[in-house]
Formats: C-alpha cells, structure tokens, sequence
C-alpha cells in the first residue's frame, strides 16, 4: 500500500507531505483546485515522461517520492527532475533506470485516469484481464517466451541460411584457389633460398672461372706435400712445447688451420664441379619462382607466409559450408521444438480462457444489474488467430444495455457504461491476492443518483481488502470512504498553490455537502450529507 506522499516543486504544489491509511481513501476537491495534479505527480512514479515544464515556483529540480509497503518491507521510490530536462531515478536510496523504477511501480500502483477507460477497448487488454481471471497469467508467460525465442531462432536460421547460399554460390571459387595453393606445397622461407640459388645458377658461368682460379693455387702435386709439412712443422713446434709452454697452442693453431685448408679446398673443388651443368637446375628454379611470383601478385602478398594465410583462408571457406549446413540444422531442430512448445502453450491458453469466458462474462454482468443495468448482456467471444505472444485466441467483449445481442463494447458502450463495466472489471481483479493499490481518477464519471451511491458501496467493499484511493465528485461515493482528503487552492504572493488535507467530523459534512450543493451549501445539503455519513 501507499504509506505517504512527499512533493517538492511539482507545478502549483511547494511542498507536501501526506500519509494514506488503508482502506478506501476519498479525494475531492473543487474543479482546478490541483487533484490531476496529485495524479500526475504519482504518474512521474509510474514513469511517465519528465517535463522541466512540471518544475514549479522558479526552483530547479522537482522531487516526487513514495513510501510502499510491501510484503519484502518498505520501499522507497524517488524520482527527481531537473530544469535542464535530465531526470533521476531512485528505489531505496539507490539510483535506477527508469524503466526499473516503472516496472516497481507498476506492481504497487494501478492508476486508472478517465482516460484510461479508453483501454476498455483495447483487444490486448481484453485479453490479459482474461488471462488474469482465469489464472493462466504463467502460461501466458511462457508462451511470451517462447514466441520471442522462436522468432529470435528464425532469425538466426535465416542468417544462416543467407550466408550458406553465399557460401555455396562461392564455393567453386574457393575450392579452385584452395586447390592450387595446395597445388604449390608452399614452405616458409622457399622464397628467399631459391632466389638465393638462382643467383648462383645465373652467374654459374663467373662463378666456375672464380673457383678454377682458386683451384690453381694448390696444385694437385703441392697438397700432400703441403699437408706432410704442416704436420712436420707441427710436430716440431709440440716437441718445443715441453720447454715453452705457449708453443703448445702454436701447435694447436697450425693443426686447426691445416684441417681449414683442407676443408676450404674440399669445399671449393665441390661447388666447381657443381657449377658445371647449371642449366636443367637453373631452369627448374626459375619456374619456381615464377610460379610463385604469379601467386603473389594475383592474391596481393609480399611473402609465402602471407601466401599461406591465404591459403588457409580459402581452406576455411571450403570447409565452412558444411559447419553452415550443420548450423541450419541445428537451428531448424531448436526451431521445430519452439514452435511445438509454442502451439503446447496455445492450446493451454485456449483451454483455459475457453472454460473461463463464461463464468467471466457473467460475474460481470452481476456487477452491471447490480449497478442498475438490469436488462445488460456482457459476452466474451473467443475467435482464432494467428499464432502470437499472446497465444492463437482474439478477445472480443460484448455489450448490450438493452437485453438484445452484444456487439463490440467499443461501439456501444456510453461514458457512463463504460466506467460501470470498467469498476465492474476492477472489483473483479480486487479479489486476487497481490493487487497493488487501486487509484482511481473519476471512474464515477457519467453516473449519478443510485448508481453513484452502488458505484460507492462497490468501491468501499473493494477498499475492505486493499487500498483504494479514489478522487471523486460524486457525493454519495466520497460518504464511502475511511479517510478523507481535500485538495484546495490558495493564492500567495501573487501564486497560486495547492495543497491537500484530511478532514474530519464536522469539516467532512461541509466537504460532502458542498458536493450536493454547490459553492453555496444549504441546511438541506449540510442535512443530506450527515444522512450519507450515517450521522443522523
């Protein structure tokens, strides 16, 4: 329930406190004295959009908070709008999105303005007081639920679908570049060690004369000679060794370079004939690196490395087709299990309002006589639809004042009908453990006289379970309440303000009476309003 009520700066209202208690709680007032605004200052709790224009008395933040409680304890919502447009959201202290301090909200307080009467016509709302009446408010989550994942799974599918048909499409493509970069046995670093042996292979002809001229310098004859010295010389340096110790390394040294000089003529005498017949080797090579050059150039690489990632690439793509095929079956089976949770739910939703529709249509039509429409039918009509969120049903309410058949309530339905079918519908719903509280703006518009005072007597019995606030100009329906509030304005400083107090005895029959009368109350209304109170 709403506990109290704390305004600062909300248009014509400075500042407000106030506490409700529970029960039926009444809001009268003179015609502009500021009772929308009170409502509208509720509806900033709800989420209604914020307008630096509601910032009132040239201050710069307007502050509007509640205190609910509820059955996890007390609960403090604030909201805060600053002249720059900008608004706060707070729930215990602690800032929010706005949306989660609406959706709090929406579960402590129902608010229904005049103008929300129009929902009466709404097939959607239609719909969910139905589901409400006949319990099925967690089904028609699940179907929700199941709805929005079918139709995000569809999505998916399609995407899937889309990119296999463009993989399949390309696929040709891909293979024929994949093939040949397979084709070419591409290896790291080949690039640079061919074109290395190229040019030798190139210049083999230079190299050859270079390497004979060399090869001339140790005749043949020389190198055993040569080799027979070094091996003396060393000998005799060891022998010395045993007196001067550093000649041991001498000898090292000369026996290292013997086995280079070695080496180094081995080595030489090799490439020489190597170079001889460069020209198959030369040839092999140079088709090589064209081959190589051409594939470098068509798929815009500087290296066989990048030529390989490439390569990889167009591997990917190939083989990526089948993980798109298996995908789109993946996805068509979570689909096909969607849609059959989906139809599961339907069909319960279906059931469920079926049995409902008329145990529903007639307990509204008991409040009706009972509000004097004593000739009024009220009929719930189930027809197929397209399978939805909200299930394979449309809703249709069915009005007739007259006894005869109903036709949609949207067409027939007067301003006075429809505020009796709406508290009608409301009284309804009061039943059910969990209604946050009731706020109603005039619901007893169009109706006077007796109907006023069932009107009242419907919303009192309502307030025995829950709290109900009701702002009202009907007399017999403000003698209802337990507790007793006045909006009134005042002009200061050149301002108009607005404020609200309770009333009781004696300023409660000066309320109730200047509702039958007027401005001007007589001894006849002052009478009348004690007889409403119970007072005489």
């Amino acid at each position: 329930m709403l506990r109290s009520l704390h305004i600062r700066n909300y248009i014509l209202i400075d500042s407000l406190d106030i506490k409700f208690p529970e029960g039926l709680v009444i809001i009268t007032g003179q015609t502009g004295a500021g009772k929308s605004i009170l409502l509208g200052a509720l509806g900033l709790l709800a989420g209604d959009k914020a307008d630096p224009g509601v910032i009132g008395g040239g201050a710069e933040t307007c502050v509007v908070e509640g205190e609910f409680d509820t059955p996890e304890g007390l609960r403090i919502i604030r909201r805060v709008i600053y002249n720059s447009g900008r608004s706060r959201s707070f729930i215990d202290d602690c800032p929010v999105q706005l949306q989660e301090l609406s959706d709090l909200c929406s579960r402590l307080i129902d608010i229904h303005s005049q103008h929300r009467s129009l929902l009466l016509t709404d097939k959607q709302f239609q719909l969910s007081l139905l589901d409400h009446y006949a319990g099925c408010d967690g089904a028609a989550a699940e179907c929700r639920k199941h709805h929005r994942e079918a139709a995000a799974c569809l999505r998916a599918l399609e995407d899937a679908r889309a990119k296999l048909d463009r993989s399949r499409s390309e696929h040709d493509y891909n293979d024929a570049q994949f093939r040949e970069l397979e084709a070419a046995a591409l290896r790291e670093d080949e690039l640079e060690s061919l074109e290395e042996e190229q040019q030798a292979l190139a210049n083999s002809e230079e190299i050859r004369e270079r390497l004979s001229a060399a090869l001339q310098c140790w005749q043949p004859s020389d190198l055993p000679g040569m080799d027979a010295s070094l091996r003396e010389a060393r000998k005799s340096i060891e022998h010395a060794g045993k007196y001067v110790p550093a000649m041991q390394e001498l000898g090292s040294r000369l026996e290292s370079a013997r086995i280079e000089l070695e080496d180094i003529f081995a080595t030489v005498e090799d490439a020489a004939s190597r170079s001889e017949n460069p020209g198959e080797r030369l040839e092999k090579v140079e088709e090589r690196l064209s081959l190589l050059y051409r594939l470098m150039r068509k798929h815009g690489c500087r290296s066989i490395e990048e030529l390989m990632q490439v390569r990889e690439r167009f591997s990917v793509a190939v083989s990526g087709s089948e993980e798109l095929e298996e995908e789109c079956l993946r996805l068509e089976n979570e689909l096909e299990g969607l849609r059959k949770a989906h139809a599961a739910d339907c069909k319960a939703l279906h059931e469920a309002r079926s049995a409902a529709a008329p145990r529903f249509a007639s307990e509204v039509e008991g409040y009706l006589r009972f509000l004097e429409l004593d000739r009024a039918s009220f009929e719930v009509e189930l027809t197929g639809a397209e399978p939805g969120a909200s299930g394979s049903d449309s809703v249709s309410f069915k009005f007739a004042s007259d006894g005869r058949a109903g036709v949609d309530v949207a067409k027939c339905a007067s301003g006075g009908e429809i505020s009796r079918i709406m508290l009608s519908l409301k009284a309804m719903m009061a039943r059910f453990e969990g209604m946050p509280t009731l706020i109603f703006d005039e619901i007893d518009s169009g109706v006077s006289g007796s109907v006023a005072d069932k009107m009242g007597s419907m919303i009192c019995e309502m307030g025995s379970s829950m709290q109900v606030i009701s702002i009202t100009h009907l007399p017999q329906v403000a003698a209802k309440g337990s507790a007793h509030f006045v909006v009134s304005k005042s002009f200061d400083d050149g301002r108009s303000r607005s404020g609200i107090a309770r009333v009781e005895g004696e300023d409660r029959v000066r309320e109730i009476a200047r509702l039958l009368s007027g401005a001007s109350i007589t001894p006849e209304a002052l009478a009348n309003a004690r007889s409403l109170l119970g007072e005489l």
